[in-house]
């Protein structure tokens, strides 16, 4: 087992990923990105690469406490000066501090504004009025605006001890049901993950979500490894389960499939006889509670629509004169869901969001084949998928729901799987060996050319090559 990340993958990762901007820059010159993008993606790049190596190789030594206070405080850190920088870098271009076209994070910003002036009471009833789904960040920003004020910078460095707190949650959950050397890893490339980073800067809720997300997990995975159940633990997972709902109906529901298969799947030298039995009755309790209430219906609501959503999405972009959109259906992307979304390395349709974080798309895209090795151990090799079935249901449930919809390359939808998707990948490279490294090295050549064909499909379809 490798317990860090070699440098011969951080190498080759970086000298993949120049190699392939400049390729599809001097190709596509004629929309090539601006100079701050590539700046901003080369300078991501090089910091998840050579930190991974350079922290997996020396944090496998202290001690736990110290660990997690060197992920913490460095993950923190980070994320602090991306929100510092951002702040002033979107003031600056857009004249204020969100991001460029921002619709969804000023209004979200907006009504909690309106919200904290005319009382709960219009709050309620407003909100009542909405999708479930659609109530919990409101809710949220609306309480952390009585207690600080609508103070943009302060609301993202609470995100920012959110998404650091996240990292370590994923260390002490892969500790749990994989290894020490490999939850290190993980916690590590969740620290570095420049996605997860650039969030912490927007006024969007997918932060907050992913920390309610893994800590819904961490803590069902707690309960699965202890030898006694306390009622406080099931209540604190039933409160972080409901927000959930609040925040992303299908989100909700992958945790809850996650629960039921590692109940079901789980082996016993895990999950004793009488926490299953007590864990899966308050589990059939729940959904029958949840069952006939408005969560369910719009859960059901939004399955039943999602091949009419798909269809008019595509319909949609080959209106617009997105001509080649009509391919990208969910039987061609769902193969690829473990890699995607792809980077944006041109300038297209004024997309500067998708180009500020193409560097983190990469990142994503480059650790693919170590995800791809993780899925094969567990199913076909050492066959420990059984103890590894919440993480896993989750990842397949949530990433296979967003494949059949019309937004599988859609990076936003997409982000609540990456940390999941960093403990595969950091099982995966502790997995490597001579056997299968024939697979990593096929993949260097990979990667490039779905870089490269991304961008010329980008241009392709919309009929500017």
């Amino acid at each position: 087992m490798i317990p860090f990340f070699p440098k011969q993958f951080s190498t080759r990762a970086i000298l993949i990923y120049l190699a392939t901007l400049a390729a599809v820059s001097i190709v596509f010159y004629r929309h090539i990105m601006k100079l701050e993008f590539i700046i901003i993606g080369v300078v991501w790049v090089l910091l998840f690469f050579l930190l991974s190596h350079r922290f997996t190789t020396h944090w496998n030594y202290p001690s736990e406490g110290k660990f997690v206070r060197k992920l913490f405080f460095t993950a923190l850190v980070l994320r602090l000066v991306w929100v510092t920088f951002s702040y002033f870098y979107y003031l600056l271009k857009t004249g204020i501090p969100f991001e460029f076209g921002s619709s969804d994070a000023a209004s979200y910003h907006d009504a909690a504004v309106w919200f904290r002036e005319v009382g709960w009471d219009v709050t309620m009833d407003y909100l009542n009025h909405r999708s479930f789904g659609d109530r919990g960040y409101p809710i949220y920003l609306t309480v952390l605006y009585s207690i600080i004020g609508p103070n943009v910078y302060l609301t993202r460095v609470i995100k920012c001890l959110l998404s650091s707190w996240m990292c370590v949650m994923i260390y002490r959950m892969t500790k749990r049901n994989i290894s020490e050397e490999v939850g290190r890893m993980a916690g590590i490339f969740c620290c570095l993950m420049p996605n997860l980073i650039i969030y912490c800067g927007l006024h969007l809720k997918e932060t907050e979500m992913i920390f309610l997300t893994i800590a819904s997990l961490a803590q069902a995975d707690s309960m699965l490894h202890k030898n006694k159940l306390k009622l406080l633990d099931v209540i604190v997972e039933v409160l972080l389960v409901v927000s959930l709902f609040t925040f992303r109906n299908v989100i909700g529901a992958a945790v809850i499939f996650a629960i039921f298969s590692a109940l079901v799947f789980t082996t016993n030298r895990l999950v004793g006889n009488w926490n299953r039995v007590v864990l899966i009755s308050w589990a059939v309790i729940g959904m029958a509670v949840l069952a006939g209430g408005t969560i369910a219906t719009e859960a059901k609501g939004l399955w039943d629509t999602r091949a009419d959503n798909q269809s008019a999405k595509r319909s949609y972009q080959v209106y617009k004169g997105y001509k080649w959109a009509e391919y990208a259906t969910g039987a061609v992307m769902a193969p690829m869901i473990f890699v995607l979304p792809f980077p944006t390395m041109v300038d297209v349709d004024q997309q500067y969001n998708q180009q500020m974080m193409h560097g983190g798309n990469y990142v994503r895209n480059f650790l693919g084949v170590f995800v791809l090795i993780a899925l094969f151990d567990a199913l076909f090799r050492t066959r420990n998928w059984r103890d590894l079935s919440l993480m896993g249901a989750f990842e397949v449930a949530y990433l296979g729901i967003i494949a059949m919809s019309g937004y599988a390359n859609a990076e936003r939808f997409l982000l609540p799987g990456v940390p999941i998707l960093l403990v595969m990948a950091a099982y995966g490279v502790s997995l490597v060996s001579g056997r299968n490294y024939r697979w990593v090295k096929i993949w260097y050549w990979v990667v490039p050319i779905l870089a490269f064909a991304w961008s010329f499909f980008k241009l392709g379809t919309r009929g500017i090559l």
